[in-house]
């Protein structure tokens, strides 16, 4: 098939930062766009070629969106599996696969996933809803601390909580829950793994993550990790063991713990592009973006070398700032040595909201570092 300057249409289901930064790359390439949002003012409106208001957990809405492309892939979990598993037997490729994200998008079922293909993962019990979590915690079965996380609906920090005591519970969400054992970890880390339909499969290097402690969203993304090679070669190696087994199509972002014995457990996984990946823009051969197109076209999968060491930085909405978004002090930043930012076309801020990043590349990491903090204390994203 003819992607290039041709009637070819990719399919995109999201229309925020993620699919974006995707169209970047459709862009560079000249690859015809089709983007579904329910937001009219979503990000990927300014560079699709064309964009669609609508439901994407309406059934009717993501399969007629669906018969218009020819490939389909989606920037975020939340959308209707029936209308692609549909899709998927009257010949429309959908990459990842409906089956594969039906085994992702409930937290419940993908630890389970973990479970059954013998892949190292915190112990955890699923709970149908909380009155079966408190009769847990009554019957002393469940023991604190432990962390709970929604099956569904969690992201950016939400849906996840590290409960302590008995009245913790009471403010947490209703519906089908997760609670995990709390394990000490010296890290949390990453790898996003690429695979396309004929199998090839590359893994990036593994990132260290920083998290933000109120928001628990993720505040810095670095690039290589600062760990020993025995232990980033093993979190490698887990991650093609994840994508393996779920035989995915695009790219899996694995999220893992390294504990404080140096092994390696599966977090979590995103089948898309991800924050730990944002820093590949700058920093990498082949950014994490680019790649996706390549491999849910079965094209070549690019070099996934870094060229020099990246930090990322997210741009989240400031506390007590609800409205219209100023990037205070950005042209600051800009004058810095090594310093990218990219703004994701959100017209509205709210506190801790992901609004940019900043990627910040430099041959010797312990720079970038002070860099990014440097950054990260002189931009602010507010209202007037």
């Amino acid at each position: 098939m003819n992607y290039f300057s041709s009637n070819f249409t990719l399919g995109i289901l999201g229309g925020g930062q993620l699919g974006k930064m995707m169209l970047y790359e459709t862009r560079k390439w000249d690859i015809r766009t089709h983007v579904l949002d329910p937001s009219p003012e979503a990000p990927c409106r300014i560079a699709a070629d064309q964009f669609e208001q609508g439901d994407l957990m309406d059934f009717e809405t993501v399969y007629n969106f669906g018969k218009k492309v020819d490939i389909l892939t989606f920037e975020i979990e939340g959308v209707n599996i029936e209308a692609l598993e549909k899709l998927e037997t009257e010949g429309i490729k959908v990459y990842p696969s409906a089956a594969t994200l039906r085994n992702i998008q409930d937290k419940g079922i993908q630890k389970q996933f973990y479970k059954d293909h013998q892949i190292p993962t915190s112990p955890f019990k699923v709970y149908q809803d909380k009155n079966e979590l408190n009769e847990a915690i009554v019957r002393k079965e469940l023991r604190f601390p432990f962390v709970w996380k929604s099956c569904t609906g969690g992201y950016d920090g939400k849906g996840v909580s590290l409960i302590k005591t008995a009245e913790a519970v009471i403010p947490l969400a209703e519906g089908a829950c997760i609670a995990e054992k709390l394990i000490p970890f010296k890290n949390e880390l990453a790898v996003i793994v690429a695979r396309n339909p004929s199998g090839e499969v590359k893994t990036y290097p593994v990132v260290e993550m920083e998290f933000h402690p109120e928001a628990n969203q993720v505040e810095y993304v670095i690039c290589p990790a600062r760990i020993d090679a025995v232990v980033a070669n093993k979190a490698r190696a887990v991650a093609a063991r994840v994508s393996e087994a779920f035989k995915h199509v695009g790219l899996l972002a694995v999220e893992m713990f390294q504990t404080e014995d140096d092994e390696i457990l599966v977090n979590e996984v995103a089948p898309r592009p991800h924050n730990s990946g944002h820093y590949s823009i700058e920093a990498s051969y082949t950014n994490q973006f680019e790649q996706q197109i390549r491999a849910i076209l079965n094209l070549p999968l690019g070099n996934t070398d870094s060229k020099v060491g990246g930090i990322m930085v997210n741009l989240v909405g400031a506390e007590g700032h609800t409205g219209p978004v100023i990037y205070k002090n950005i042209e600051t930043i800009l004058a810095m040595e090594g310093v990218t930012p990219h703004i994701y076309g959100k017209k509205e801020t709210r506190p801790f909201r992901k609004m940019g990043h900043v990627t910040i590349v430099n041959k010797d990491l312990s720079i970038a570092r002070k860099i990014a903090e440097e950054v990260k204390n002189t931009i602010k994203v507010i209202t007037e």
